[in-house]
């Protein structure tokens, strides 16, 4: 199969982004005088959208609907004025960047992230690579694993699902891409481990970015 975009997932996959999300939201817990987390318990706290975060955060007899509300946005404040600080592209990403766009393929990104966080990271850590879409959670469309917005990325870039490649760190991301009839590779550097991203439907797994382009 000759694929000509490549899809990505953006938090564990083109992004490091768990320390300013962990410091965030355990800013947020410490204000409420709730228990806050380590930083590596964060790994299985995201993916599924900001709100199913702050849930995850919460102790489980802290999770009323008004307590939620206020801490999603207490994270969403929080976070926009920490996620610059130690937010990276992984070791690999920019020369995975670099490779694809000298190869002239279409590439997209599709996150659980909030839109608005999603376009600005976009924009400030990703800015010397072209991306034709790039799509963040939204009110008025379902979230990853539903494979609504990856099917319309792929009618946007004009090419057939079956030659994407689709590359995230977690099983949303899997089952998303399984969905939309696109190619499912797992990447072992994220926040997820590889039993998971095999059980959700991973046809492969890579280590390091640049193995991207052995299937291309």
């Amino acid at each position: 199969m000759q694929f000509k975009a490549v899809l990505f997932d953006l938090d564990g996959t083109l992004l490091d982004t768990l320390g300013d999300l962990a410091n965030s939201m355990n800013g947020v817990l410490e204000r409420r005088g709730l228990p806050q987390h380590e930083k590596e318990r964060y790994k299985l706290f995201v993916g599924d959208g900001m709100e199913v975060l702050v849930r995850r955060a919460l102790p489980e007899n802290h999770r009323e609907e008004q307590l939620v509300h206020d801490c999603l946005l207490a994270m969403r404040e929080e976070y926009s004025v920490r996620w610059r600080e130690t937010t990276r592209p992984y070791a690999g990403i920019p020369e995975l960047l670099d490779a694809l766009g000298r190869g002239r393929l279409r590439m997209a990104i599709l996150s659980n992230k909030p839109d608005d966080f999603t376009r600005e990271m976009v924009a400030e850590l990703l800015a010397p690579w072209r991306f034709d879409a790039v799509m963040g959670a939204r009110p008025e469309v379902p979230k990853k694993p539903d494979p609504t917005m990856a099917v319309a990325i792929a009618r946007d870039l004009g090419v057939s699902p079956d030659r994407i490649l689709y590359l995230g760190d977690s099983g949303t991301d899997m089952r998303t891409a399984v969905s939309a009839g696109m190619l499912p590779v797992g990447a072992l550097w994220g926040f997820r481990d590889a039993a998971e991203l095999e059980a959700n439907g991973a046809r492969a797994l890579i280590s390091r970015p640049m193995e991207v382009l052995e299937f291309l």
